[in-house]
């Protein structure tokens, strides 16, 4: 194949019909089901009648032509869905891999339905992966009310072949550096898995923003920084340091943060480390750099600021299909993009990187 990029943060749309095969048979009469209207195609669950995608299928079309609503599920590219659509659209952009985010679980208030979704969806990806397990690269959502449930889920998809996990910025309850996921961090490195924290509704705060210029691009923006809190957290707190062969990825949220983020926090760390009793033995980029990778679609200030960052922590993603989508002119930018960065830079930023991460 003479493709070379790697996306490391690509997504899926699967349609609501999927809980109905999915789901355990105890929950398949509770499943979502579609209702298509002279208004467009609506998700009907719980009770609520809500729009199907969102700004989260844009492939393909102008920013003139974005909403906030799909109206039917037909205007999407196909290939959010069906995995040899997907791979025709991978191949118009010259993909030769792309690791999945998106989708599950069901956004619901009864506890054991939103676990069973967890499987549901996971089993889901699971199957469209293996049309093309080489390129398609799934990534679990896990469910992280308690390290029994996670280990558990990990384990099982694992065996199914997805190649890492989704977690939220914090876990149920309490620190992710907590004594009790300890056994959660070392199943991860059993398995061999990297752990995703992706932008956007794995907070505390799970509200939508308001649909307004104002609400929305605000909201954008401030979920990048987000990123910073989540990893942060994980360097200050030891874990990364206890656990030096555990890697996290921050998706989506850009890259040009991490050079403040890498500097700022070492001299906080000077400052302030006797008298709050860290415990670290390096300086907080030490472990930015050894363990936190970071996607971004189009960031030129944090690819000037590349060496402060760390080359090899760097991967390139499409965003296929969401709003912020390089396709169908991936390569076209990229080649852009990188003109005068050494060669060596390159291939890592494209595409050794997530080699490496992803055992590809």
């Amino acid at each position: 194949m003479s493709h070379e990029l790697i996306s490391a943060d690509s997504h899926v749309n699967p349609s609501p019909t999927i809980w109905a095969d999915y789901l355990p048979a105890s929950f398949r009469e509770r499943a979502p089901r579609v209702e298509s209207t002279d208004e467009g195609d609506f998700q009907i669950f719980e009770g609520r009648r809500s729009p199907i995608l969102g700004i989260s299928a844009m492939a393909g079309k102008e920013p003139a032509e974005y909403s906030w609503n799909i109206r039917r599920l037909d205007d999407q590219r196909a290939g959010g869905f069906d995995p040899h659509a997907r791979i025709r659209d991978m191949d118009a952009d010259h993909i030769r891999a792309e690791v999945l985010y998106g989708g599950g679980p069901l956004p619901c208030e009864d506890p054991e339905l939103r676990r069973a979704s967890y499987g549901a969806y996971n089993d889901w990806l699971a199957d469209f992966c293996a049309v093309a397990p080489k390129r398609l690269i799934g990534m679990a959502y896990i469910p992280c009310e308690s390290p029994e449930g996670a280990i558990a889920e990990v384990k099982r998809c694992a065996a199914r072949g997805l190649r890492g996990c989704v977690v939220p910025r914090f876990p149920g309850g309490g620190e992710w550096s907590d004594e009790e996921w300890d056994p959660f961090w070392r199943t991860l490195l059993d398995v061999g898995w990297p752990g995703g924290i992706h932008v956007g509704g794995t907070g505390r705060d799970r509200s939508m923003p308001s649909v307004d210029s104002t609400g929305f691009m605000t909201d954008v923006l401030m979920s990048k920084f987000a990123m910073a809190e989540a990893c942060t957290r994980m360097v200050l707190s030891g874990l990364l340091a206890r656990y030096p062969d555990l890697r996290i990825v921050s998706v989506e949220g850009q890259l040009g943060w991490l050079p403040f983020v890498n500097y700022y926090l070492d001299h906080l760390w000077e400052k302030h480390r006797f008298w709050t009793n860290n415990e670290l033995e390096e300086p907080p980029s030490f472990y930015f750099r050894r363990q936190v990778y970071a996607t971004f679609m189009e960031d030129p200030v944090g690819l000037r600021e590349r060496e402060f960052i760390g080359v090899g922590n760097i991967m390139w993603s499409s965003d296929y299909p969401h709003s912020e989508t390089t396709w169908p002119n991936s390569k076209k930018l990229t080649d852009e993009w990188m003109a005068e960065f050494p060669e060596d830079e390159r291939r890592k930023i494209l595409f050794e990187n997530a080699e490496r991460l992803y055992d590809l």
